[in-house]
């Protein structure tokens, strides 16, 4: 029986290291965590956070082996538990939700075949209880139709649906801890924003121990009673959330946060010079001393302890002499003062669907198209980004330019020149080379089986017909350009880092030299610091090529750095588009505001706004505004039965709405006096 007053987890003097040279991947790390609490753990791609949240279920990598101390929960050290009794525990009493739930979902079983598995496993309800459980727990994560849910594939459940059904399969054995690794990667702002809220719902309600493996701060200052920051598998940092994202006093914690992009503010996060050391190149003295401009020669003496300062324990022997400022941001990197640049792509009547025609379709209830008169243009050297929810229609957007899905009604043209409605394999060699694409996850994107030199190399023969010398000279300029150094190009993606595959990527963009660039996002998957480098690194190569971005994104406060322009889209249509720094002020769409209410900035005690209701729509209504059912307020006789005007909020800005953009103004948060005593505002006659 477990001691309430005791913590569940106790890690003491853990460390973990390779099997074969011995060296540690993670060392001295100390840490508990009580009933109730959540405890963040962060830094960059390969500190040690997944290895150290694994180590307290027990599991260690291929190829790593517990060297010292011991991961303790409820009294059982979990790396020296029999295999029966660790079984008992795992996805029972200490769950885990992974990161990408596309991999951890098997991919032959329909989720409700994978939800009985882990019922039987670890729930001990009787067969006959299982199917009300399963809906409970769909209910529970708020998934739409959860009887429909039960019956699908996980291919045909979007990411965050996925990410949704991992955290019920979780939930099935009443967790007494629960580990997160990156559980809101792939998910929009408003799902993210509910799935925040039933988590700390069930810490609050059944003292539920959460450990939040995260790249996301905002995540962290919403979360988290208290943060260790980590880096080269060590402790940098440990305290109060409060404490160290206000007040951070190791210089890695404040070049963490000068990394990360704001809403509040228009600016590029500025990127950490260099890498993390790998467990061969750890030195004697401090890890960070490399990368630290407070460094001194004192600094590689010895490796620092963890001493106490201000209310929480930090690894620096400066810390009492160096300050806790944040380094300055750079301007935005956009091109908002060039007016009207020369168009690139112009979409005009933008309509998608995806039914496929045949006998049965005459049968079927005439569904709404998936994307509807969307229509906008690029300029040279402009980025505009394209935001919304999850199933708004981004990434069909950006499939039917790239040619990967037909178009239903509107036309392309790329330069003046209609592109062919026609699938990109039948496009001519040189539009498929003007119009290229970088990918989300670069593991999907790139060929594993093939050297960086065998990526790079493959558009340059295909679009410019480049060989020998020439070939070789272009492809050390293209990887020289994304800073990586021509040591990669012997390197297969498997043995890099994720944002040096996602500068591949970039690289074999823009080696065709393209007019336009389609981002489907790109930095979703990077820690904050990776994050900023991409995003600096995609401005210079833009800036000096002129290339337009169309730059798909959930991350607003990357939108709000980067971008001149936005759309924003619900259930394809378009709901607000025009200035980034207008969309992003004081008068915008109802739906837009919510949008925007959802973010969380890395701000100790930073509430976000109420949310609205969590509901999932599959379609939008037959006639109408799309958003109606979601809206505060509607204008009932108006908004459900006519399409909205297109209204200009001012120059470049225009708001798809019944209300007049002053009404807008007053709106602020929907609560009295803005809105009347339904919830409505006055007609805007």
């Amino acid at each position: 029986m477990m001691d309430p007053s005791q913590p569940l987890i106790t890690v003491q003097d853990l460390s973990v290291g390779l099997d074969a040279s011995r060296l540690p991947i993670i060392a001295d790390i100390a840490l508990s965590v009580a009933p109730g609490e959540t405890v963040g753990l962060v830094g960059e791609s390969g500190s040690g956070k997944s290895t150290i949240a694994l180590a307290m279920m027990g599991y260690l990598g291929q190829g790593l082996v517990g060297l010292d101390g011991a991961a303790r929960f409820d009294g059982h050290d979990m790396l020296r538990l029999p295999r029966t009794q660790l079984q008992a525990l795992r996805g029972g009493k200490i769950a885990l939700v992974p990161q990408n739930a596309g991999q951890s979902l098997s991919p032959g079983l329909r989720v409700g075949a994978q939800m009985d598995e882990a019922l039987a496993l670890h729930s001990g309800l009787p067969r006959k209880d299982w199917q009300a459980r399963k809906l409970a727990l769909l209910a529970q994560v708020r998934l739409p139709e959860p009887t429909a849910i039960l019956r699908r594939y996980p291919h045909q459940l979007s990411g965050g649906q996925q990410q949704r059904v991992a955290i019920a399969m979780a939930l099935a054995g009443d967790p007494r801890v629960l580990i997160l690794d990156e559980p809101t990667t792939g998910l929009d702002v408003t799902t993210q924003a509910h799935i925040l809220d039933l988590l700390d719902g069930l810490r609050r309600v059944h003292g539920l121990a959460m450990i939040f493996v995260s790249h996301d701060m905002g995540v962290i200052a919403r979360m988290c009673s208290r943060v260790i920051v980590l880096y080269a598998g060590r402790i940098a940092e440990d305290g109060p959330v409060a404490e160290v994202l206000s007040r951070p006093a190791h210089p890695y914690t404040r070049a963490l946060l000068a990394a990360i992009p704001r809403l509040s503010e228009a600016s590029v996060p500025v990127a950490l010079e260099g890498r993390p050391p790998t467990p061969a190149e750890a030195s004697q003295g401090c890890l960070f001393a490399p990368r630290c401009r407070h460094a001194t020669q004192a600094c590689d003496a010895g490796r620092p302890a963890l001493v106490a300062h201000a209310g929480r324990q930090v690894a620096c022997i400066r810390v009492g002499e160096i300050g806790a400022e944040v380094a300055a941001r750079p301007a935005n990197l956009g091109r908002s003062a060039l007016l009207k640049p020369a168009e690139v792509l112009a979409v005009t009547g933008l309509a998608v669907r995806y039914d496929r025609p045949g006998f049965l379709s005459v049968f079927r209830t005439n569904r709404p198209a998936t994307v509807a008169d969307v229509s906008f243009t690029i300029g040279r050297g402009e980025t505009l980004a394209v935001v919304g929810e999850s199933g708004s229609g981004k990434s069909t957007i950006l499939k039917a330019i790239a040619g990967l899905v037909p178009p239903a009604e509107g036309t392309l043209r790329l330069g003046g020149s209609e592109i062919l409605a026609a699938h990109a394999r039948n496009r001519s060699l040189d539009l498929r080379r003007r119009v290229q694409m970088v990918f989300q996850n670069p593991d999907a994107s790139l060929n594993p089986r093939q050297t960086v030199r065998e990526i790079l190399s493959q558009p340059l023969r295909l679009y410019e017909g480049l060989g020998g010398t020439a070939l070789e000279a272009r492809v050390r300029e293209l990887v020289d350009e994304v800073r990586l150094g021509p040591g990669c190009l012997a390197k297969l993606p498997r043995q890099m880092s994720g944002g040096e595959k996602q500068r591949i990527g970039i690289a074999r963009a823009f080696a065709a030299r393209p007019d336009l660039i389609l981002c489907d996002e790109i930095t979703s998957a990077l820690d904050v610091s990776v994050q900023a480098a991409v995003l600096r690194l995609l401005g210079e190569m833009q800036a000096r090529s002129g290339t337009a971005l169309l730059f798909v994104s959930h991350d607003l406060a990357v939108v709000r750095a980067i971008s001149d322009r936005v759309l924003v889209l619900y259930q394809g249509r378009l709901c607000e588009a025009g200035n980034v720094a207008r969309v992003f002020g004081p008068s915008k769409h109802p739906y837009s505001r919510i949008l925007l209410d959802a973010v969380l900035e890395p701000v100790p005690d930073h509430a976000p706004a109420l949310l609205a209701d969590d509901v999932t729509e599959s379609a939008p209504p037959a006639r109408g505004c799309a958003f109606q059912r979601r809206c505060a307020v509607k204008i009932a006789d108006r908004c459900e039965g006519l399409s909205p005007p297109r209204r200009e909020a001012a120059e470049d800005h225009a708001i798809w709405c019944h209300h007049s953009s002053e009404v807008l103004d007053t709106l602020g948060s929907c609560a009295p006096p803005s809105c009347g005593t339904d919830g409505s505002l006055p007609r805007n006659d």
